[in-house]
């Protein structure tokens, strides 16, 4: 693998999506390319930003604190499974977490981003008693007070299909779900994720038709919920991202696509 074939892979995914946004009247520029970069190393990952990628996923903690330290310009979504005694390895630090599929979990999350707003705060008060000057106290006011202000952003897994090996809430628990993060201060939901079973493309489809569904119907109902914008639908992988795009998808998690 090197950067030359990387690109060329990536081109070809965008010529997919471009092709099934006009199937489906939309614009390309609406859905976003996130690279699934588990399976690779860090050389692999310096190739596709030098092809011109700047998403990036990972579905193990240990590997997200590492990649997203190593490269702090792109952005770094967390996607797997979560355990909340190591959400501290990227809660504040992802651009979105894709996976949160408990009451539990977006607890969690927002408890830590609770205390590091917190931490955030007593760091600018200390800098600004040790700041002789007016403009020196400004900045860093500005800054405690945007540390505080910051919301981790999440989507919420629905188990569309209801496999049982797949995660995710049932549909039916999504609107409690959403009740609770409307009441948490650290917490911002932006959208849906879901993955289709390995079937049919039509019963492929009827996944993605259904998360969608979910979330213009709960769109609606949330739509005066401050920290609730059900704007992000994150389908289709590899095998399967072309259908979601017909059917809505905003984000795609693709992983093997690039790196064969």
């Amino acid at each position: 693998m090197n950067t030359t074939a990387i690109k060329q892979n990536y081109e070809e995914i965008q010529h997919k999506v471009a092709a099934a946004c006009e199937r489906a009247g939309r614009a390309p520029e609406d859905v976003k390319v996130i690279a699934v970069s588990k399976t690779v190393g860090l050389t692999e990952i310096e190739q596709a930003i030098a092809a011109g990628i700047q998403r990036f996923a990972e579905n193990r903690t240990s590997l997200f604190k590492e990649r997203s330290v190593t490269f702090p310009q792109q952005e770094w979504h967390f996607i797997g499974a979560i355990q909340t005694n190591k959400i501290k390895d990227f809660v504040g630090r992802a651009t979105l977490v894709h996976s949160v599929a408990s009451e539990h979990v977006l607890r969690a999350i927002d408890k830590r981003m609770a205390a590091q707003a917190a931490q955030a705060t007593q760091a600018g008060q200390n800098a600004q008693a040790a700041q002789a000057t007016q403009a020196g106290q400004s900045t860093q006011t500005a800054q405690a007070a945007q540390e505080l202000l910051r919301r981790q952003p999440v989507l919420i897994e629905v188990n569309v299909s209801g496999e049982e090996s797949k995660d995710g809430i049932a549909p039916s628990e999504l609107e409690s779900l959403l009740t609770i993060a409307a009441t948490l201060d650290y917490i911002e939901v932006k959208g849906l994720m879901t993955m289709a079973p390995i079937s049919h493309e039509t019963v492929i489809r009827a996944t993605f038709k259904a998360l969608r569904e979910l979330r213009d119907a709960y769109a609606s109902q949330f739509k005066k919920a401050e920290n609730i914008d059900l704007t992000e639908l994150s389908m289709g992988m590899t095998d399967d991202y072309e259908i979601a795009v017909e059917e809505g998808a905003t984000v795609l998690r693709i992983g093997r696509a690039f790196w064969v």
